[in-house]
Order: structure tokens, then sequence, then C-alpha cells
């Protein structure tokens, strides 16, 4: 099994569902507080690969639901400048397994990358949304 940095916003229902079912799934989950961590482009970088700078971003952050940041128009640098100040921003879970990083709670990916005993129901839409 592996052990798994879990970089959350503490307090975030979707975060502690998240981690009871890789934890119930075998895993060491050590969580580490999202807000805090001393983000730099560069480590922010290895959690996003390929994906696309939208995808980086967290849709329920109040600016973004608010319609002051589109991701959809803003650069890779901008993104990184802005989370780096802003770690509300950022899509949860930020996930490492060693030196593989990823980001957000794509349960197929996972399962296929470490391996889960369980789904969840919408494992990313915020609790409070709904």
């Amino acid at each position: 099994m592996a052990t798994i940095y879990f970089f959350e916003k503490p307090g975030c229902g979707n975060n502690a569902r998240q981690k009871k079912i890789l934890a119930a799934s075998g895993h060491t989950v050590i969580a580490r507080n999202l807000l805090t961590h001393p983000w730099t482009p560069e480590t922010l970088m290895s959690f996003f690969g390929s994906k696309p700078v939208h995808a980086w971003f967290n849709l329920a952050s109040p600016r973004v639901k608010s319609g002051e940041i589109v991701p959809e128009d803003i650069s890779a640098e901008e993104a990184l400048n802005l989370m780096i100040h802003d770690p509300l921003l950022i899509r949860r879970p930020l996930l490492q397994v060693e030196e593989r990083c990823e980001t957000g709670f794509d349960q197929e990916l996972i399962h296929a990358w470490i391996g889960l005993s369980g789904m969840l129901n919408d494992p990313e839409t915020c609790l409070r949304d709904k």
C-alpha cells in the first residue's frame, strides 16, 4: 500500500471523505495544509502535469464562482502566481506518492495508480454547494 501526502483544506468535508476512502483502501494518508504550504511555481506545476490550466482551478473558490477569475482566460504563469497568493484557487486535493503527483480526486485514475477498495458518489463537488 502507498503512503500518500494529501494536501487539503482543513475542515473540508470532501477532503475528509476522500482521506477516509484512501485509508479504508489500506493506504497511509499524511495530511498537509494546502493553505499554508510554501508553494512555488515549480512545486505546484509538478501536480498539474499536462492538464489544461483551467483544470488546475478549484471551481468552488469564491473568486472563481464570482467571475472575478475565469480559469479559461488565464495563462499558466498567471495561474501559478494567483494560486501561490491565494491557495483557495487550487483544485483539491493534491496527492503525492513517492515522485508522482496528481491534482483532484479522479477515482479511476487513483484506482489504476494505487488502488481503491470503494468509490465515492460525486467525490469532488463541494458538499456545501449541494
